[in-house]
């Protein structure tokens, strides 16, 4: 659906005339390998990260880095061993948040700050920070059951963060979001361009590694252009285990500036050193790929593990991806009532404001302000219809939600799984139902008449 702009004219017209929006060219990225990693080489021989530090309880893998494992009161934390310096960028974080119990605890953090805080108490790092944190808090502290969330909370290097409020009181941007113990990856793309701060999710659900939706966008906000950057994690009393699976860093620039040159190349005695590594590794893996077939020689390459899937796992999978079809359709249509209620607002707010210059004309224009006012009255029917529509998709997607969580956890085809399945049978019923009301109805949205 198209979006577009209200221009308002003076004069009489039958309808209101429409403008549309112009696309705002999107920034050039260019990739910092330097201040990025992901796996499947993730770390070196010596347990190192190239370019990173790891600090605290964080283990390092091949594919991954368990930032803290599943165990009380760890803390962790990754840090890029070279200061950044970029007036705009954009840092894509893949990241599981999983444990056994009904919460976790205490959460992740993704940082960027002048100096590294490499340990402390604001989830396994340093307190009065100055840069930006973007907080995925998983304990709920306060008790006012709005966790786990995502916090995105500035600091000058004065402030000391509140704990025990969850950081409500020093937040810019929240949104609630449920990160922990789901099917997929989690990610999260955090956007710094031209002193606006923007959270993207990719909540999990589906495979799709582009279904990001909106958290929160923190306007007029200033952080310094050197910096480092970092990722933490601290579990209490109850415990998760935090894995990153990959931290990936662009560069921004303006559409239509010239690029920053590259940085110089590796310099010599590094790229040797990784050289060296790599053909020991190669080494090595000819040589254990030898011994096996020496000691298997009946397997003749094939591979070991059962090449066909059971009946029960056929059954799930099958299960799990509808279900992922429908939230997906379901989102888009979310998407689009979303849109045509910003249309209606805006046409409201227009009629409005029209009904406010003729009724300070009552006696020559008192028919006019009636009829207005029936459009406004029908608007407003409209749009009360619509956020109804609203509420019954977001329930819908909740239903959804909480379905493909129980799949995860522990099987198909119980009572509980079957009941949820009505239930989103009986919403989407409800909106198809709504929906050939207002159609029926031919209630005249788009063009007003005056």
């Amino acid at each position: 659906m198209q979006a577009y702009e209200l221009v308002q004219n003076n004069t009489a017209s039958p309808t209101l005339p429409q403008v549309p929006r112009r696309p705002k060219k999107p920034p050039h990225r260019r990739f910092e390998y330097k201040y990025s990693f992901k796996g499947p080489h993730l770390s070196q021989t010596d347990g190192s990260i190239p370019f990173w530090i790891h600090t605290g309880n964080a283990i390092p893998s091949a594919d991954q880095v368990r930032i803290t494992p599943s165990l009380r009161s760890q803390r962790g934390t990754v840090w890029t061993k070279n200061r950044v310096n970029f007036e705009h960028w954009e840092a894509e974080v893949t990241f599981r948040v999983s444990g056994r119990g009904r919460m976790g605890a205490d959460g992740l953090a993704v940082w960027f700050t002048t100096a590294q805080g490499l340990d402390g108490p604001v989830y396994g790092a340093a307190d009065q920070w100055n840069g930006v944190g973007v907080f995925f808090d998983s304990f709920d502290n306060d008790g006012k059951k709005n966790n786990p969330a995502i916090i995105v909370v500035g600091n000058n290097g004065n402030l000391v963060y509140d704990h025990q409020n969850d950081g409500t009181t020093q937040a810019l941007g929240t949104c609630l979001r449920d990160f922990r113990n789901k099917p997929y990856p989690v990610r999260a793309k955090i956007t710094y361009y031209k002193k606006t701060l923007t959270v993207l999710i990719n909540n999990g659900f589906t495979p799709d590694k582009e279904d990001y939706e909106f958290c929160t966008k923190v306007d007029n906000m200033v952080i310094p252009t050197e910096g480092f950057f970092g990722i933490s994690a601290a579990t209490g009393g109850l415990a998760d285990d935090h894995d990153v699976l990959s931290f990936l860093l662009f560069r921004l620039s303006e559409p239509g500036q010239q690029p920053p040159p590259p940085e110089s190349e590796i310099p010599k005695e590094e790229k040797d050193k990784y050289q060296e590594e790599f053909q020991n590794f190669q080494q090595e893996l000819d040589k254990k790929k030898e011994e096996f077939q020496k000691e298997h020689p009946d397997v003749q390459g094939e591979p070991i593990e059962d090449l066909y899937e059971t009946v029960n796992d056929r059954e799930i999978r099958q299960v799990f991806e509808g279900q992922n079809r429908i939230h997906l359709e379901i989102k888009q249509l979310h998407r689009q009532l979303a849109m045509i209620l910003d249309e209606q607002r805006r046409y409201v707010s227009v009629i409005t404001d029209e009904v406010g210059k003729k009724g300070a004309n009552a006696e020559s224009g008192q028919l006019d302000v009636q009829h207005l006012g029936s459009v406004v009255a029908t608007q407003q029917e409209v749009l009360k219809n619509l956020h109804e529509l609203r509420n019954s998709f977001h329930e819908s997607l909740k239903q959804i939600g909480s379905v493909q969580h129980q799949g995860n956890a522990g099987g198909m085809g119980t009572y509980e799984t079957i009941q949820h399945f009505n239930d989103i049978k009986e919403h989407l019923h409800t909106v198809k139902r709504d929906v050939e009301h207002l159609v029926q109805r031919n209630v005249p949205v788009w063009i007003l008449p005056f």
